[in-house]
């Protein structure tokens, strides 16, 4: 796991007599998509937020890009690089769709949003964010104001801003989650262009994506790694069919 750039090892989180995450460990290596699976209540949730910062493990320890991170706070975490798609910043409804991602381009610069203006009129920022809408398939709403988008095309614009803090690692909460069939795949298709560009880490409840897109799959019950390997792999852990995945990897 040398050469990985997260290295979750042991990772523990009691909640009063309930363990959500039970001595996790998993590696995520640079330019991967590494999904995480697992029935509700699993603790995918729970793990996303301990990487992330929003929650402090009680045991073990995160190596993200050879530095120690399980003490830091959420915004020294995503100085590092770490980002968690629906916590970049909101999404400004009555703001452009451009506008929104130039504020978390100038949020990486360090920069208040209480120069939005300025945001808005300033093509050293406003032109790199229009190439971030074009990553996600936006670039024809640019100009519109982001509540005029569905909400798939939102997620999708949350995806774009957290493109553009320039993260080395992208955490995606599920990112399918409420879109219909058609939705679900204009989002595939959009992180599956990103791959080998950006490393992800994916939690997401939609099998056809994750195996669409995975690299590496760790199946979570219980808090627990039950099991972790290539999706071909995955599909025929009988161990894993039996927990979760059932006749969907048949």
């Amino acid at each position: 796991m040398t050469d990985a750039l997260l290295v979750v090892k042991e990772l523990r989180k009691r909640f009063g007599g309930v363990t959500a995450t039970d001595n996790v460990s998993l590696d995520v290596k640079p330019g991967e998509c590494h999904a995480v699976i697992g029935p509700n209540g699993a603790g995918k949730t729970t793990l996303i937020s301990l990487l992330n910062g929003a929650l402090t493990a009680d045991t073990g320890s995160i190596l993200f890009d050879g530095k120690a991170i399980e003490h830091l706070p959420v915004h020294r975490r995503s100085r590092l690089g770490l980002a968690r798609s629906f916590q970049i910043t909101s999404v400004l409804m009555d703001m452009p769709v451009v506008t929104n991602v130039a504020l978390a381009i100038q949020a990486r610069q360090g920069h208040s949003f209480r120069f939005w203006t300025a945001a808005a009129r300033d093509r050293s920022l406003v032109d790199p964010a229009r190439g971030f809408l074009d990553q996600v398939g936006l670039a024809a709403r640019a100009s519109e104001p982001a509540r005029a988008l569905s909400h798939g095309e939102r997620r999708q614009l949350e995806i774009a801003m957290a493109l553009a803090t320039d993260p080395k690692l992208l955490l995606l909460d599920e990112p399918m989650a409420g879109m219909g069939p058609e939705e679900s795949q204009r989002m595939i298709a959009t992180l599956s262009a990103l791959k080998g560009n950006k490393t992800m880490l994916l939690v997401e409840h939609d099998m056809d994506a994750v195996f669409r897109l995975a690299d590496r799959i760790s199946v979570l019950v219980y808090g627990k790694v039950i099991a972790s390997g290539t999706p071909e792999a995955i599909r025929n852990d009988a161990s894993v069919k039996r927990a979760y995945l059932g006749d969907e990897a048949a």
